[in-house]
């Protein structure tokens, strides 16, 4: 409140002092020189301050922007009269000539100014100066991932967008452990190339093999964030530690296993699910099954059940550092179908052959 009665004391006293100046120097000529003069002053000082609230909601950039337009512009306009000194001044064409070009030019100035004047933020004024063609986003593979071979099937599907890359020394250690004496390790490295190999001919797939390395790092994981810094890029993974590290070298890290920890069906307690059991359980009369994503299941009463399709009722769902458990009970069903189950055994159980 006291803010706005400043501004008006401001405003009275600049209108008072614009008016007391009209009076004193009479620009206008008249019957009254006072009451006209002071008219004037009047109607100046109102026009000026309705040009003042105007401003006060506009963007600072916009009204710097209009200063240097009509700055510039002016220049211009200047500069043109004066190259225009040849011309017959005595001309009433040429005065008006010399008129518009005075008037027009810093108004187009000034109106061009203020509408472009967001251009003067510090981040779009930077923006003139850089490549305008869109950033490439990097995806580094890592060892790990390439040998576990789902990267293949993210990729096809189209959810990895970005260029991958491939380093150089990330190759060498997939043919080292290819051209291991140990068979499972020689599959494994092996089977990283094909990868590699099906992810080259992949349509619409862009791989590079980067020739980047750094001799004053030993370890592989290293090698990748400081890849991964250069680049910009992200690095893709399954590998636990190498995800720790990247964060808290402050590596952005794609994560295969966090993916498919993801993807994985929400279980709810007293949900149905059909498992098939197959295996026995550590505690008395368990069952073990596997959900299709290798999830355990754990079911109560299903120990006579193996190698049998069961309707199992969740009872708990754990999720620990090593992945998630989900338990279950089997229902016994009603004495009647109890035993129409077992006369159907039965009924299917080969018959001992007929004595002579």
């Amino acid at each position: 409140m006291f803010a706005m009665n400043g501004f008006l004391l401001v405003r009275a006293l600049f209108a008072v002092v614009v008016i007391y100046t009209a009076t004193l120097i009479q620009p206008l000529d008249g019957p009254w020189p006072l009451l006209t003069n002071g008219a004037l002053g009047l109607f100046v000082s109102v026009l000026i301050i309705g040009a003042e609230a105007r401003l006060r909601d506009a963007a600072v950039t916009n009204v710097l922007g209009g200063l240097i337009g009509f700055g510039i512009c002016l220049t211009i306009a200047k500069a043109i009269g004066t190259a225009l000194f040849w011309a017959d001044t005595g001309s009433n064409q040429v005065r008006f000539l010399h008129s518009l070009i005075i008037v027009v030019l810093p108004y187009l100035g000034l109106v061009m100014g203020v509408r472009k004047g967001e251009w003067l933020e510090p981040s779009k004024f930077i923006s003139l100066f850089q490549d305008a063609r869109p950033l490439k986003r990097y995806r580094i593979l890592d060892t790990s991932v390439i040998i576990d071979g789902r990267v293949a099937d993210i990729v096809e599907t189209g959810f990895l967008d970005g260029t991958l890359v491939v380093p150089q020394f990330v190759l060498k250690e997939l043919q080292f452990v290819a051209d291991s004496s140990d068979p499972i390790k020689r599959n494994r490295g092996r089977r990283g190339l094909d990868v590699l190999h099906r992810i080259q001919k992949m349509a619409g797939v862009e791989v590079i093999i980067s020739d980047l390395d750094y001799p004053q790092v030993k370890e592989v994981d290293m090698k990748l964030i400081e890849l991964a810094r250069t680049l910009l890029g992200r690095i893709v993974t399954n590998d636990f530690n190498l995800n720790k590290v990247a964060q808290l070298r402050g590596v952005e890290v794609l994560n295969i296993n966090e993916l498919a920890s993801g993807l994985r069906p929400v279980v709810l307690p007293g949900e149905v699910m059909n498992v098939f059991i197959l295996k026995e359980g550590k505690e008395h009369n368990q069952g073990v099954a596997y959900l299709d994503d290798g999830t355990m299941v754990v079911v109560d009463n299903a120990r006579s059940r193996i190698g049998r399709n069961l309707d199992v009722v969740v009872t708990s769902v754990l999720q620990t550092t090593a992945g998630r458990m989900i338990f279950g009970k089997h229902v016994e069903p009603a004495q009647g179908e109890s035993q129409a189950s077992r006369s159907d055994d039965a009924s299917r159980r080969p018959r001992p052959a007929a004595s002579a």
